[in-house]
Order: structure tokens, then C-alpha cells, then sequence
């Protein structure tokens, strides 16, 4: 589980087949293999570990459904670690499963994503957008819109972000939780 606070903005070093080799230096500290971390939202398993650098396999079902497969290297990529029982949740509850990939409409600061999926989404509520926890603005039929601050714009690839690029989209897990129940 994580927070949706991005702990450091890495890269993409190499990739061979299924395995990605990312540069980080923060979320490599008291990293293990088998330890998840997440990247652009998306949880993967660190199978290895070097100076400077961890690697994950990447399965067809995560580069299918995440904007993973589009990184070439030096490409820039949201970092987080799990949240520990001991850490304050200062984001919102992010399970680092990605429900879908939109696309940016209109970049930082009023950052306005389009996607095919918004029953999820709702005015004020939690939404994590390449693992970022942001809260929407706006929720219409097929976009919302996010305020993104100065600061979260420099730390994360949210500032670099552009029309037509494509983003890791998690919506709020208690909203897919109630849906289910209600279905019932």
C-alpha cells in the first residue's frame, strides 16, 4: 500500500525484454529484493539491486495496462516505497494497481486528463495520476480535472507532462469497494 506521495523522481536506466533497471537513490535505502516499489503508480517487485539502480520484471499485463511500455531510457518516473504501519498517511490509500491510462488534455498547473472510465471519480475526491494522490477539481463524462501545486509540478513527472501523453490513472478504492456492495 502507499500514499500516493512521491518519494523521489528516478528514471528508467535500460531495459531488456521484461526487465526494467531504474536510478534512484532514496527508495533504494532499506530496499530489499522482493520489496515493492511503486512506479508512476504501478507496483512492481525489485528483483534486483545495485549502486544506484533496482530492477523489476515487467509482465505483457502491466506493459498492456499502464504507460510503462511507452518508457525508452532517461525517461523520468514517480518513485515511491510502501508506507509502513508506522508513517503518517499524509496522501490518500493507494494500492499501486492501475484501474487505466488516460491522456493529458491540458498539462500543469490545471491539469485537465481524459478518460473513458469516470464513474469513479467525483469533485473533491482522491485520485492518484501516475501514483500522484491528487484531489479533482472538476468530473465530467469522459475528463477531470486536478490542481497541481508548484512544488509537486517540480518533484514529479506531472510538471513535464503534455498534451497527448498518457498517465497511470488509480481511483479511490473505497468508491470500487462501494460499487460492489451497492451491486449486491
Amino acid at each position: 500500500m502507499f500514499t500516493g506521495l512521491i518519494e523521489e523522481l528516478g528514471a528508467l536506466r535500460a531495459r531488456d525484454d521484461s526487465r526494467f533497471t531504474f536510478e534512484a537513490g532514496l527508495v533504494t535505502e532499506d530496499t530489499e529484493v522482493g520489496d515493492s516499489i511503486a512506479v508512476n503508480g504501478c507496483c512492481l517487485t525489485v528483483v534486483e539491486l545495485g549502486p544506484g539502480t533496482w530492477s523489476a520484471d515487467v509482465v505483457d499485463e502491466t506493459l498492456a495496462r499502464t504507460n510503462l511500455g511507452a518508457l525508452g531510457p532517461g525517461d523520468p518516473v514517480n518513485l515511491e516505497r510502501p508506507v509502513r504501519l508506522s508513517d503518517r498517511l499524509g496522501g490518500h490509500v493507494v494500492q499501486g494497481h492501475v484501474d487505466g491510462v488516460g491522456e493529458i488534455l491540458t498539462p500543469a498547473p490545471d491539469l485537465v486528463v481524459a478518460t473513458p472510465d469516470t464513474r469513479y471519480i467525483v469533485e473533491k475526491g482522491s485520485i492518484a495520476v501516475d501514483g500522484v494522490s491528487l484531489t479533482v477539481v472538476s468530473a465530467g463524462d469522459d475528463r477531470f480535472s486536478v490542481a497541481v501545486i508548484p512544488h509537486t509540478a517540480a518533484v514529479t513527472t506531472l510538471g513535464r507532462r503534455r498534451p497527448g501523453d498518457r498517465v497511470n490513472l488509480e481511483f479511490d478504492l473505497f468508491a470500487k469497494y462501494v460499487e460492489r456492495l451497492l451491486a449486491r
